[in-house]
């Protein structure tokens, strides 16, 4: 059976230019990168490259780019070392009710040891309140993270506008970023950003790769312990071929943007506008405006999203009810219950996200699919 995959959210397959690029430092450059002989200072020199080839599309320094093993750590290498870094400076964290579990769980870490964490609400299209978000603001406000772009609904939130807020207010500002970066040219200055995460495999990197940008006026602590990679921040024999293969991919990635940010959209609004037309009680959730290029939300009135999911695989397409962080759980989307559905919408959920080798013809064959499916699951 062809596989059809449109989950490109939860990973993408390694890119063939990519996994070329990373190959010979498995078995010929595999110098540790500490040594003091030639073969390890020659992947250190590999390592320096590929940091300064990030941080120039970033539009960071490059002593201020962490290389980490995925989006969830630096999520929590940023949040907790910042956080513990200035508890003399106050206590108090904003983030948004629609983050990912590395952020939503790394909070309540964080509450265990004294952090207040103010949990600001999003409306309907998952966008988050700026009047709300300077009103969460006191004396004793550390931290502001909000994520660039949502997993599951697409949402892209005003991120220059909390920049400047933080800035205004003398408040750090992360954002995870890690459906964002490949997708969105980000300057980090330009955004006002001071912290921000990664992860190669959203856009046809290596799995088990990340990174964590932290400008270099923000103090933080390093939250695991070890040699004294990365500067003394982050512990751990350094993961050379994911590095090459993680700049590779975003330098690709950022150079052909435009041309497939195009094609990506063109194939996701074909797909939106179909479903529209031949299936009803449907709604599209989150902004169409503000979205990233290849995401579509669906909820399918009367229909368990687990069930759809499934009978879509019997067909070969590969596709999402969520945060595949969250697979399984039987529980609502906590994202779409935060933008106001019913829990039986919440639970019909859909996510589609499109890439770049998807093409009509498959797409035409998931909207047929889905059509069948549907009306199946509804009325059967």
């Amino acid at each position: 059976m062809k596989i059809r995959y449109f989950d490109h959210s939860a990973t993408t397959p390694v890119d063939k230019k990519v996994l070329e690029a990373m190959m010979p430092y498995f078995c010929e450059e595999y110098g540790n990168p500490s040594s003091i002989y030639s073969i390890g200072k020659k992947n250190k020199e590999i390592i320096n490259i590929y940091r300064m080839k990030m941080a120039n599309i970033l539009g960071c320094k490059v002593n201020e780019l962490y290389f980490t093993s995925c989006g969830s750590e630096s999520d929590n290498m940023i949040l907790k070392g910042i956080a513990f870094a200035n508890k003399h400076k106050g206590n108090h964290i904003i983030t948004s009710k629609i983050e990912h579990p590395a952020i939503l769980n790394t909070c309540a870490f964080l509450e265990k040891f004294g952090f207040k964490i103010s949990y600001i609400n999003v409306d309907s299209n998952g966008i988050i309140n700026l009047e709300e978000l300077e009103k969460s603001i006191n004396r004793n406000t550390i931290l502001i993270s909000i994520m660039f772009a949502n997993n599951e609904i697409g949402t892209i939130q005003p991120i220059k506008e909390i920049g400047e807020i933080a800035k205004k207010h003398g408040i750090y500002f992360h954002t995870d970023s890690v459906q964002a970066v490949g997708t969105i040219n980000i300057d980090v200055k330009k955004y006002n950003i001071g912290a921000l995460s990664l992860s190669a495999h959203k856009f046809y990197g290596p799995k088990g790769m990340g990174a964590a940008y932290i400008n270099e006026n923000i103090p933080f602590i390093r939250v695991q312990d070890g040699g004294h990679q990365e500067k003394d921040k982050r512990a751990g024999t350094e993961n050379v071929p994911g590095i090459v293969g993680m700049g590779t991919a975003l330098e690709l990635a950022i150079s052909n943007i435009e041309e497939n940010t195009k094609k990506i959209k063109e194939l996701r609004d074909f797909y939106v506008s179909e479903i529209s037309k031949r299936i009803k009680y449907i709604k599209l959730n989150g902004d169409m405006e503000k979205r990233l290029p290849g995401n579509a939300n669906i909820s399918f009135k009367g229909v368990d999203g687990s069930k759809l999911i499934t009978e879509l695989d019997k067909r070969g397409i590969c596709a999402s009810s969520g945060s595949a962080c969250s697979a399984g759980l039987l529980n609502p989307s906590p994202v779409l219950l935060a933008i106001g559905l019913p829990t039986s919408l919440a639970k019909s959920g859909l996510r589609i996200t499109f890439g770049k080798d998807n093409d009509l013809e498959e797409t035409k064959y998931l909207i047929d699919s889905l059509e069948e499916i549907v009306e199946g699951l509804r009325y059967n």
